[in-house]
């Protein structure tokens, strides 16, 4: 399989797609493409119809271009990892807290960007965005008080893969966080899939303004 990918310090839907490969050490190819240049948009338009990265692809005509959605069919394909949880009201809330992050968190995407090599502690404390980190520290609050942590589940999985770039945001501006929040931050700080991506992002020169960033 192939995944095509944007810029490691920026790309937050990569980066899901991207640590599901590697923390389960599934085969697959990267294909880097450099975000907001001349020629990124037409790059991108040769994998992926929507425009937008990641866009996974296989041998067999496999073809999907949503972060979530190539959880999903990561789950499938690979059914002897617990991508998701094995129990269907784990799952269940799993999914929920996941599709919660694809979909929500609007303020705190706006004003805490993901830039792992950028440093803004203090900034971007709109109330919008206070209000988005209150609500994503008592999703891992919960979730770790019912099933003992390590991770949201137990074990890392999808679930844990969505919210990783928060946990990149919330290193980079530096909210307040309760206790446990911030212990489990440090944790998916630590996993050696993501800090293989932070070492890589930290290691590329590609720049971009805030007004280029997608959230």
């Amino acid at each position: 399989m192939k995944l095509v990918i944007g810029d490691k310090n920026y790309s937050s839907w990569s980066m899901r797609a991207w640590l599901l490969f590697k923390h389960f050490d599934l085969p697959f190819e990267e294909i880097p493409i450099e975000l907001h240049e001349a020629h990124s948009k037409d790059a991108i338009l040769a994998y992926s119809p929507s425009g937008r990265v990641p866009c996974l692809l296989g041998d067999d005509g496999l073809h999907v271009w949503d972060s979530l959605a190539i959880a999903e069919t990561l789950a499938e394909r690979f059914p002897q990892h617990a991508l998701w949880p094995r129990d269907a009201r784990q799952r269940g809330h799993a999914r929920s807290i996941s599709a919660e992050m694809h979909s929500g968190f609007t303020d705190l995407r706006a004003n805490m960007w993901m830039d792992i090599r950028g440093a803004f502690p203090g900034q971007g404390a709109t109330p919008g965005a206070l209000a988005d980190i209150s609500r994503i520290d008592a999703i891992w609050c919960a979730c770790l008080d019912e099933h003992g942590g390590p991770f949201l589940f137990g074990e890392f999985g999808i679930a844990d893969a969505m919210y990783a770039p928060v946990v990149m945001r919330f290193n980079t501006w530096q909210p307040a966080l309760s206790a446990t929040a911030a212990a489990y931050a440090r944790r998916i700080t630590a996993l050696p899939a993501v800090a293989a991506w932070i070492s890589d992002a930290q290691r590329e020169s590609h720049h971009l303004s805030h007004d280029d960033i997608g959230v």
